[in-house]
């Protein structure tokens, strides 16, 4: 059967936890209280009732100044009760630690992402974790899907050919490439051991795995919209499987945020028989985002891609 002092330990271990819980750095106690808990009094002969028993007088008399560190700081504890929490001296409280940044937040999630090898494949034949890019404030985000060669080889999403022409687009938007923020479904370029050269679309496998870290990301930025672009970018973000050319130009939902899917920019570059319409197409849909951002939009960007005359805007 547990005696006063266990009884008395265990509230005081209790008891100061729950201080801690609080922000509660530091106990009043008199140095008398800490000699006493730290070297427990000796017995003389007139101390002790004649046949009691040594061991359980010592342990009386502790928890006596186990009593007394208690009242000092505050509690009321009683044997067999939860000690109420005392008021906490002017001064006595830490300030509770300041919630990290936006920005230190965002830097805290790139070393996690950088630091993954939850797909093996892909960390073994990756060159650099290609994390995102742009104004972590940004009303606008665009998702795609994973990176290609030149991504790979300089850390950064959308800098080949297609990031060309999606810079391109933005700044056709009234919008510089800094003022929005650029992330992929997937951060490493997936392999390709059985080809010399070009890419491969990411398994939904490797999207899966991946998802959580856009998901933070996009959670951190918080943007007012988002385009998918591409076919692969929306079943990663949506789960989507019809055909981008169905799913463009009609707002959907991911977690909340509206997502535009629109065509890739890739897709423009390779389909030249067609340019001049799916870079219309393309355009609509950034009309879109930009009515739903509430950004100005003049009659030129209106009839941007209704005429060969206007084809050069995002050539």
């Amino acid at each position: 059967m547990p005696d006063a002092y266990g009884q008395l330990l265990d509230l005081t271990i209790r008891h100061l936890e729950q201080l801690q819980a609080r922000g509660v750095r530091y106990v009043p106690v008199c140095s008398s209280t800490l000699a006493a808990l730290h070297q427990p009094p000796k017995l003389g002969p007139t101390q002790m009732p004649t046949g009691g028993d040594p061991r359980q007088f010592r342990a009386q008399r502790t928890a006596t100044a186990v009593t007394g560190f208690l009242n000092q700081a505050g509690g009321q504890a009683q044997l067999g009760s939860e000690p109420s929490l005392p008021a906490i001296a002017p001064g006595r409280q830490a300030q509770p630690p300041a919630a990290p940044t936006k920005a230190e937040a965002m830097a805290a999630l790139r070393a996690q992402v950088c630091a993954c090898v939850k797909c093996p494949h892909l960390a073994a034949t990756r060159r650099n974790v290609v994390f995102g890019v742009g104004d972590i404030n940004a009303r606008l985000m665009f998702v795609g899907e994973a990176p290609g060669v030149e991504e790979d080889q300089q850390g950064e999403p959308f800098v080949g050919p297609a990031g060309q022409l999606l810079t391109k687009i933005i700044q056709a938007m009234g919008l510089t490439r800094d003022r929005v923020y650029i992330a992929n479904v997937l951060k490493c370029r997936p392999d390709t051991p059985n080809q010399a050269y070009g890419n491969r679309p990411p398994t939904a496998e490797e999207m899966r795995t991946c998802l959580p870290y856009l998901l933070e990301q996009i959670q951190l930025v918080n943007p007012e919209v988002i385009v998918a672009l591409g076919a692969t970018a929306v079943r990663g973000l949506l789960g989507e499987v019809s055909s981008i050319s169905r799913l463009r130009g009609q707002w959907c939902q991911f977690h909340g945020w509206p997502v535009m899917p629109t065509f890739h920019p890739s897709y423009l570059l390779r389909a030249e028989a067609a340019s001049i319409q799916r870079k219309r197409q393309v355009w609509e849909d950034m009309l879109q985002v930009m009515e739903r951002l509430g950004l100005p939009i003049s009659a030129k960007q209106r009839n941007y891609f209704l005429s060969a005359s206007t084809a050069a805007v995002a050539s």
